[in-house]
């Protein structure tokens, strides 16, 4: 995997100082500062009402920030608004397709929409429906589909454009253990291709294992960031049995004036 990246490497995304939300008077966000690096894979984690989704939703120019700014593969959106668009793909948490539209044909119009050469798309469309066992499922509709194959059908769309930045609102819900695991794999190609991936999930195992950094939100602030280890150590687990929901649960507990972090 590509999880060393040279000092001058432009980051898929940069965050910086940023407050926002939906009301002036009550930021959701409070000056949260986020950096992805190409090839690398940043967990966004945090209780219900954090703030992930509002994040989210700044990267994706859906909410203009308060204060601070975002960045993607070195460009603001009002700098640079194609470049920006172009530089992302997201997986939202509730599949969204067009309902007369086939598996199939939603793939051929997202590999249209962003240009990609029609032989390398086709290929890379029959190892996708391969990798999530949906090669049965390609000239089906939306409304056949089980919630988990909609999502399958998601991923797949983010994964055939591969983009500098790969953007993930909880991907594990409602996949089997098989797609669970031919997702991960799919997503270390699309890192050791450059790509970075910013996934937002409550599925922490799957992120201990995966990601090169954690980010831990509570409350619209950054409470620990660091590698999955680090923010282990910020919780004070130093116990080597302890596991990331423990290390999660101590940092939620001393940010709400609970146990100290030790």
């Amino acid at each position: 995997m590509a999880s060393e990246q040279s000092s001058s490497a432009v980051p898929a995304l940069k965050i910086k100082e940023l407050t926002g939300g939906y009301s002036q008077r009550r930021p959701v966000l409070h000056e949260v500062s986020i950096t992805v690096n190409p090839g690398e894979m940043v967990g966004l984690i945090g209780l219900n009402g954090a703030g992930k989704s509002t994040a989210i939703k700044h990267i994706l120019g859906l909410m203009v920030p308060q204060k601070g700014e975002v960045r993607v593969a070195g460009v603001t959106l009002e700098e640079n608004r194609d470049l920006y668009r172009s530089s992302t793909a997201y997986v939202p948490e509730q599949p969204s397709l067009f309902p007369n539209l086939t598996v199939k044909e939603h793939l051929q119009w997202t590999a249209m929409a962003y240009n990609l050469e029609q032989g390398a798309a086709t290929a890379r469309m029959e190892e996708l429906a391969q990798t999530f066992r949906m090669t049965e499922a390609m000239n089906a509709l939306p409304d056949t589909l089980s919630k988990g194959m909609k999502q399958k059908v998601m991923l797949m769309n983010a994964l055939l454009v591969s983009p500098p930045l790969l953007i993930i609102d909880e991907p594990f819900l409602g996949l089997d253990p098989l797609a669970i695991r031919g997702l991960l794999t799919a997503l270390d190609e699309v890192r050791a291709g450059g790509s970075a991936i910013l996934l937002s999930s409550h599925i922490l195992p799957a992120l201990e294992r995966r990601a090169n950094r954690l980010v831990v939100l509570h409350r619209g602030r950054i409470i620990a960031e660091g590698s999955p280890r680090e923010v282990k150590a910020q919780a004070g687990c130093s116990d080597p049995d302890s596991t990331m929901d423990d290390a999660f649960e101590a940092l939620v507990m001393a940010a709400e004036g609970g146990q100290p972090r030790g």
